[in-house]
């Protein structure tokens, strides 16, 4: 039961903190933080996360065949207007940059031909899987809001999480902080 409840909190604060609207996305530091009930994820895995997942076009996205790339993890769902905002950006840099590599993470209850539907009148470039709202991706931690980001850098392990909204320019400027390729 209450292994159930968690995931609906976190949905529910989800949801608030969607609707706060365009407030600066914030770095997320939590290493000091109590693990919540429902993560058990060890420590090491979420430094150097796992991730594979069903997309909505049939294919599959796995993290490790990314080693190499940056990749931009996004949490997000279709009633979120700040990850609505983002997705374009999200887009264009992973079109415009061979170094990096988005994938959308859908956070919500729907079905992959809804998700379809929904992404023919706002199209990425970028694979999208719907995780479950229940048991999301075990390496990485229930959303605490959306959108939620990842950076991962080209060895595996999390550069960056950033609560709310996240531009492309932002993204760059971290990797190029992280001792990426600076965009000229």
């Amino acid at each position: 039961m209450i292994r159930r409840l968690v995931p609906c909190l976190a949905l529910a604060a989800a949801l608030v903190a969607c609707q706060r609207g365009d407030e600066a996305a914030a770095p997320v530091d939590d290493r000091a933080a109590a693990t919540p009930a429902g993560d058990t994820a060890p420590a090491s895995s979420r430094e150097q996360p796992a991730l594979r997942v069903e997309t909505i076009d049939g294919g599959t996205f796995d993290l490790a065949e990314h080693r190499g790339q940056w990749v931009v993890v996004n949490f997000w769902a279709t009633w979120c207007a700040p990850c609505l905002k983002e997705m374009p950006e999200l887009s264009a840099l992973d079109a415009m940059r061979e170094h990096v590599q988005v994938v959308g993470l859908a956070y919500e209850d729907t079905t992959a031909e809804d998700l379809r539907t929904f992404l023919e009148a706002r199209p990425v470039v970028y694979p999208i899987a719907i995780v479950d709202t229940f048991e999301p991706p075990a390496d990485f931690e229930t959303p605490k809001g959306l959108p939620m980001t990842y950076l991962i850098g080209p060895d595996g392990r999390v550069v960056e999480k950033i609560l709310g909204p996240v531009t492309a320019a932002r993204l760059e400027e971290l990797i190029a902080q992280a001792g990426g390729p600076a965009v000229g």
